[in-house]
């Protein structure tokens, strides 16, 4: 087993992961609560990266990280380097990719929250923001974990989005998921087999994780 390909994985999953929970908590709060018409565009925005194909929504990544793009050159002078085909680049895109697994779980969680105690905050003068920390998020924090696993496991996993943006670089972007294809591709079918394993495992014990802390919840409500 490759321990800094493992290592890199888990900090990629790890780092997406906290960038989504900041971003997505916010976004979902905005969702549930505004009645712009601007709501369904982002909504259908933040959806998008389920249905799109993963190379699609990585070649326009690598264009807009690359240093033909006023944002690419501007990343690139910020960070010292530029973002494709780097750590930095493979954690936008992860976030971008795996938005929908933060902003759906947070969505829905937010909605299962009783309005009548979201009005009775208002009417004693909470703000928006103190409604979101006081009421919404502790009575939604099992979507915030499961937004949480969700958005790790997905990073873990990734291959189409990682591959275009990092390409595979050892030790700066080749992932598991990556990892696994090089090993097929020189017929290397037993380590691929084992390092295969140990993504089943990881997506596997998140899962399990997650479903045994909702049933723990239901029965304690029971």
């Amino acid at each position: 087993m490759d321990l800094q390909t493992l290592w890199l994985t888990l900090r990629l999953a790890a780092s997406t992961t906290l960038v989504l929970l900041a971003m997505g908590v916010p976004l979902a709060f905005w969702i549930v609560s505004t009645r712009s018409p601007l709501r369904p565009f982002v909504e259908a925005m933040s959806t998008l990266p389920i249905l799109l194909p993963p190379t699609v929504l990585g070649f326009y990544l690598l264009i807009l990280l690359g240093p033909r793009t006023g944002f690419g050159r501007l990343a690139s002078h910020l960070l010292g380097h530029p973002l494709a085909f780097s750590f930095d680049g493979l954690v936008v895109g992860s976030v971008l990719y795996s938005l929908p697994f933060a902003v759906q779980p947070l969505t829905a969680g937010f909605h299962a929250v009783d309005a009548a105690l979201i009005e009775q905050a208002r009417l004693l003068g909470a703000g928006r923001w103190r409604i979101l920390r006081d009421i919404l998020l502790p009575l939604s924090v099992r979507s915030v974990v499961a937004a949480a696993a969700l958005c790790f496991t997905h990073t873990v996993g990734e291959f189409g989005v990682v591959l275009m943006i990092g390409g595979d670089i050892p030790g700066a972007t080749r992932t598991l998921s990556i990892a696994i294809y090089d090993q097929v591709q020189d017929f290397s079918y037993a380590q691929a087999n084992r390092t295969s394993l140990l993504l089943l495992g990881i997506s596997l014990a998140a899962l399990v994780l997650l479903y045994a802390r909702r049933s723990g919840g239901g029965a304690r409500h029971a």
